[in-house]
């Protein structure tokens, strides 16, 4: 399976928070010929390569494979469906969207309600995008019909954005880069260092319920006890919203390291190494220290008692918004410089972060 390949079938499988399953099915695919599996309730998937040598401290690569989402909360007698999020939305986006709904038969497509300009009223143009006056629309005529076009309760409803890659400019569009472009990366390390030779040993974790409150990881850090952990994110890209000198996740500038967002200081002796190891390697490197955010790394940090971590991010342009931009070689990097962090980390080398 090409990169491209593989990143256009995660980006589009569907996988709200708790519904993750597309996601983690691709996953076992991708790696069937190289690793074996376990898998626990919360559908965090655990990969374990064959190149592994055992009894050795190993190093853990995390990428959660959930996306922001929805979830339907009641149908209306007019057979629009009421709802509510699952992960943080910006909201004005919504209106007029397309989603897809599951049912048991299959996922249905839909659109998230805007009133036509004729019918708005003065105090409906004024007024802020509310969860309490959205609904989705499936065709519908009323709520029997939506029954029997099989839309329950407590079904989960994702974007139905398509997925565009512009090979000339490396540029790809499309739905939950956050995080299905850091699960294609750390698969393709993975996969990568079956021709490597890693100085420990590695398991690749496919986390749920990220958006939701870093959920799923707290079940695997329950479980596991890494020596040192990289998280694969999709970070928000600023470069068309920051002031120039406020700029630290561009499009085209490489791996983005944080310093720290709101939830946590990555370990800086780890930040610093993957810095240097990432400009012995050629990798383009960006330093960011965010004021808002939040991912993974806060709860492995303080697990187990304290783990070393660090965020790997791909720049993503309108994140958390059904249309997403990112860039190719911006991937790229985050794989090289993982294949390089787990060719040249020690149990010594971690001993001293």
């Amino acid at each position: 399976m090409k990169d491209i390949e593989l990143i256009e079938k995660l980006c589009q499988a569907r996988g709200a928070s708790g519904f993750e399953d597309e996601v983690v099915a691709i996953a076992r695919e991708y790696c069937k010929d190289f690793a074996v599996f376990e898998e626990d309730s919360m559908r965090n998937l655990y990969i374990y390569p064959s190149y592994n040598k055992g009894g050795r401290p190993y190093i853990m690569l995390d990428a959660h494979s959930d996306e922001v989402g929805f979830m339907i909360q009641g149908i209306k007698p007019d057979g629009t469906l009421r709802f509510i999020p699952i992960g943080g939305w910006n909201e004005k986006c919504l209106p007029s969207s397309k989603v897809q709904v599951y049912t048991e038969r299959g996922y249905i497509s839909g659109i998230i309600t805007a009133v036509p300009p004729h019918l708005m009223t003065a105090e409906q143009r004024n007024a802020p995008v509310s969860y309490s006056t959205l609904t989705i629309d499936v065709g519908a005529t009323s709520a029997e019909e939506a029954v029997n076009m099989g839309v329950e309760v407590g079904a989960p409803a994702v974007p139905l954005s398509p997925f565009e890659y512009d090979e000339e400019r490396g540029i790809l569009q499309g739905k939950a880069f956050d995080d299905r472009l850091g699960v294609a990366s750390m698969l393709i390390v993975l996969k990568k260092l079956c021709n490597e030779k890693p100085g420990m040993d590695v398991i690749g974790v496919v986390s749920s319920q990220e958006e939701v409150g870093e959920r799923g990881i707290t079940a695997v850090m329950g479980r596991v006890k890494p020596s040192a952990v990289i998280c694969f994110e999709g970070c928000p890209a600023d470069d068309t919203t920051a002031p120039a000198y406020m700029i630290q996740d561009a499009l085209k500038g490489g791996v983005m390291l944080r310093h720290m967002d709101a939830t946590v200081i990555c370990t800086p002796r780890f930040t610093a190494f993957a810095r240097k190891v990432a400009q012995s390697a050629g990798v383009k490197v960006q330093m960011a220290v965010r004021s808002g955010g939040g991912n993974n790394g806060a709860y492995i940090i303080s697990s187990n008692g304290g783990t070393p971590v660090i965020v790997s991010g791909i720049p993503v342009r309108y994140i958390h918004t059904f249309n997403c931009i990112a860039c190719y070689e911006d991937i790229d990097s985050n794989i090289r410089l993982g294949t390089a962090l787990c060719r040249e980390l020690t149990e010594q080398i971690i001993k001293g972060f």
